[in-house]
């Protein structure tokens, strides 16, 4: 009777990003509504500009650009006092780039206003890599359930292993699964930006991708 061999493969796959998604905010606060609203529109109106020679210059892939925004609201004071009414208009951007070396040059000069914040950077594959780099993942994940197999195998002393069954992770055992999640993914390894200013742009480092991917396998061996 085949010995049944049950065991769970992974892999990953370490790439750098080809892109560089920025995402910003054009904010004022004050006093007066028209003011805070005319101040925060100049300084949008200057950012989409720099955006649009950016893209002319063919250093972004994409760019997107929210519509202003005003809200208002009446502070406390630490003594528990309500203070005058502040309002605040606020607009966000991302900015995608291709040319990650002008991406740090950029961030490091634009972080330098007092109008523009920098919420964050996101590294990003472009589609066909990023299809590219699971497909390789998942193959690794399979040969590393069969490496794993074959060891079981040899160690019992059987035979070499045949598949049976091939998973994503979570299909083959009881073990339950967040609803839609996948059998590879994909985060930083590693990244960082200075963006306060004193460390000037070489100190700029775009992360290191890593794609993960995972199956689960069923291998039947007979007697060697």
């Amino acid at each position: 009777m085949a010995t049944v061999i049950a065991v769970r493969g992974t892999a990953e796959e370490r790439i750098a990003p080809e892109l560089g998604a920025v995402s910003l905010t054009v904010s004022a606060s004050g006093a007066e509504r028209d003011a805070t609203l005319a101040h925060t529109s100049t300084a949008h109106d200057a950012l989409i500009a720099e955006v649009r020679a950016l893209e002319a210059s063919g250093a972004l892939d994409t760019w997107s650009a929210k519509q202003l925004r005003v809200s208002s609201h009446r502070p406390w004071s630490n003594e528990g006092k309500l203070l005058p009414v502040v309002h605040q208009a606020s607009a966000d951007l991302e900015v995608v780039f291709t040319d990650l070396e002008r991406l740090g040059d950029w961030v490091s000069t634009i972080s330098l206003g007092d109008s523009v914040g920098i919420g964050g950077i996101d590294w990003r594959l472009t589609d066909a890599t990023r299809k590219r780099t699971q497909e390789a993942a998942q193959r690794g994940a399979v040969a590393d359930a069969v490496a794993k197999a074959a060891v079981y195998a040899a160690a019992l002393g059987l035979g070499a292993p045949s598949p049976a069954e091939l998973a994503d992770t979570g299909l083959l055992t009881a073990q339950p699964v967040p609803a839609g999640a996948p059998a590879e993914r994909m985060f930083a390894m590693r990244g960082s930006a200075d963006m306060a200013g004193g460390g000037g742009p070489s100190q700029f480092t775009p992360a290191l991708l890593v794609i993960t991917a995972s199956v689960e396998a069923r291998f039947t061996a007979d007697a060697a």
